[in-house]
């Protein structure tokens, strides 16, 4: 689509959303002095800690990038919209973005809901940062301008998951299972194909339905199998239910996970059982020292930097105002180009993206989850 339509576009608010949007678009009319960044992940629904990990690092990152001056003489101002983490949302959600005439967008959170919107917002020529998206789909096969992580991807993640569970968990009997989902089903067969490559065969590999709430017939199956190591690609409500009802079923297997697993709720669903939990997380870049000052900006707020999405979210609201600064332009197809064109100084290190806007490189870590919430680096 070229620049014209793209802009007659963003005029041309969508009839069938006027119901949904008019209350945003005119309580939070664009103003001279204001850039506005909309905010979008799941503020309802069972994944809202997962939102809450990413608002904790763009409203950490636009304080301190306001109270240093803003961005141009402008004030940054976030605008949130909830997606639910729904796929159905998310487009729903992108929709909200045009019509209020936003040009930046730190979100969505998950995969499903970001892969929905993506195309709007590439089209309607939005940049759109996810600080937590990892499946591969989001971004495999697309020529997108607009559309960046400060996340890596599953096929990033699930090697370093499987690259533990060969070297240094070392069992006898792998199972993998997945949610069915984008995410979850993603990262758990890059999982899987890492491991069977490797030549460790895969005894068991299993879809089970997000939302259900007894697993008893797959910890069956998995005593059946005699796994001693279960790999689940999903999020936290699930694992731990199955955490919990393997512990009651006297299944004796470890459990690991990917970020999506990494929630302080689990801890609520899985009781003790949870203690032990592997899982791959972002590496925790509030102990690099070069982030000092930030962390201390988190903790004035009682907010927590280590989680598992706090400094990418806060990555990617540095980028799009360094962006904006290095572009000397608020037009998002000028942003957009000058972040494919440069390398940014961020707290998860220096970021710089390919062609269709995955990162060039990052880094998870394998972490152990502890029934107080705690984790350390796993050994």
């Amino acid at each position: 689509m070229n620049m014209s339509i793209r802009k007659l576009s963003r005029l041309a608010p969508m009839a069938a959303m006027l119901s949904l949007t008019a209350g945003l678009a005119i309580g939070g009319a664009a103003h001279a002095d204001t850039i506005k960044i909309g905010v979008v992940g799941p503020t309802t629904g069972p994944l809202t800690q997962y939102g809450l990990m990413v608002r904790e690092g763009i409203d950490t990152a636009v304080e301190r990038i306001n109270a240093t001056g803003g961005v141009m003489g402008k004030t940054l101002e976030t605008v949130v919209i909830d997606d639910g983490c729904e796929p159905k949302q998310g487009p729903v959600a992108a929709n909200r973005v045009v019509n209020s005439k936003i040009g930046f967008v730190v979100g969505h959170v998950c995969s499903g809901a970001t892969i929905a919107a993506a195309d709007i917002y590439n089209n309607e020529g939005v940049v759109m940062v996810t600080p937590a998206a990892t499946a591969p789909a989001l971004t495999d096969g697309k020529r997108y301008d607009f559309i960046f992580r400060t996340i890596g991807r599953d096929d990033q993640q699930g090697p370093a998951a499987a690259k533990f569970i060969l070297e240094v968990a070392k069992p006898k009997t792998v199972a993998v299972l997945h949610d069915k989902q984008s995410y979850g089903q993603g990262v758990a067969t890059s999982v899987r194909d890492t491991l069977e490559k490797a030549g460790t065969k895969v005894a068991m590999f299993e879809g089970i339905n997000a939302g259900d709430s007894d697993f008893s017939a797959v910890i069956t199956k998995l005593k059946s199998a005699g796994a001693d190591f279960v790999y689940y690609g999903g999020y936290h409500p699930e694992m731990g239910l199955l955490l919990r009802q393997a512990s009651e079923q006297g299944l004796k297997a470890k459990f690991m996970g990917p970020e999506g697993v990494g929630n302080p709720d689990i801890n609520a669903i899985a009781g003790a059982a949870v203690e032990g939990m592997l899982l791959t997380l972002p590496a925790d870049f509030s102990q690099n020292p070069a982030n000092a000052e930030i962390v201390k900006a988190f903790e004035a707020k009682k907010r927590n930097a280590s989680g598992a999405f706090q400094l990418s979210a806060y990555a990617a609201t540095q980028v799009i105002a360094d962006a904006i600064k290095g572009a000397k332009s608020t037009d998002a197809d000028a942003v957009a180009k000058y972040m494919h064109a440069n390398t940014f100084d961020t707290p998860i290190g220096k970021a710089s993206w390919n062609k269709q806007g995955d990162l060039n490189n990052f880094e998870f870590d394998v972490f152990t989850w502890h029934k107080d919430g705690s984790k350390t680096v796993a050994k």
